[in-house]
């Protein structure tokens, strides 16, 4: 007896559901976003095929490999939701440094509180996967760097053409940066919540921690140089 086939080859699926390849694979990526944001990256794709309705061999059709399919998710989940208005912001010169941090913080957190965006990242982290570093790269070089740059010249300090930016820098705006992402995590992956208004609560840790970033900073530039000049 002839096997079943669609106009886009998906013959041998368990439900007999025809797709065009353009439906199939959204199926598939969106299946597989909420499959390992459930069970975390080592989560195995015949599962994923089973949940889908489709079998393995279909699956590795659009994807070949499980790292192929953990790429299209890093597009779909995180290069996608990224706003380059944002980069627009940390550049913006008519507004002070502290605030346009505060306004991209804002509207980042807000983005990436989301069940899966938070729970694959950090399944990401534990897993040995490099979706994290180059992500947090982004954000390092396209947010913070521009951030720091504006901050040095708000205080009168070399530029970092001058005087490269230090690692401890980068750091000061790390450290709030994932306290406001704990908010999320607190709730999405650790299952505590509590928080009604989770924007009042990050807006209220901004109050809390700018105040003294631009004083703190210019001790650690001050320090940075040092080191420099005694080696």
């Amino acid at each position: 007896m002839a096997s079943r086939r669609s106009a886009g080859g998906d013959e041998g699926m368990p439900t007999g559901r025809r797709l065009s390849p353009e439906a199939r694979e959204r199926q598939i990526v969106e299946g597989a976003v909420a499959y390992f944001a459930e069970v975390g990256l080592d989560g195995h794709t015949r599962e994923l095929a089973r949940r889908l309705g489709i079998t393995q061999p279909l699956l590795f059709r659009y994807f070949p490999t499980k790292a192929a399919l953990i790429e299209r998710i890093y597009e779909e989940v995180y290069l996608n939701r990224w706003d380059a208005g944002w980069e627009l912001t940390v550049r913006d010169t008519a507004l002070p440094c502290l605030e346009r941090f505060r306004l991209f913080e804002i509207d980042y957190q807000r983005r990436i509180d989301d069940y899966s965006w938070l729970r694959i990242f950090v399944s990401a982290g534990l897993k040995g996967f490099d979706l994290p570093s180059r992500y947090l790269g982004l954000v390092r070089e396209r947010i913070f760097a521009p951030l720091l740059e504006g901050m040095r010249a708000e205080s009168g300090l070399p530029s970092p053409q001058a005087q490269p930016l230090s690692a401890d820098e980068f750091e000061l705006l790390f450290g709030i940066h994932g306290a406001l992402v704990y908010v999320g995590l607190r709730s999405r992956v650790y299952g505590i919540d509590g928080i009604a208004d989770r924007d009042a609560v990050r807006a209220a840790m901004l109050d809390a921690a700018l105040p003294g970033l631009l004083a703190t900073h210019r001790r650690v530039v001050a320090a940075a140089a040092s080191g420099t000049e005694r080696r």
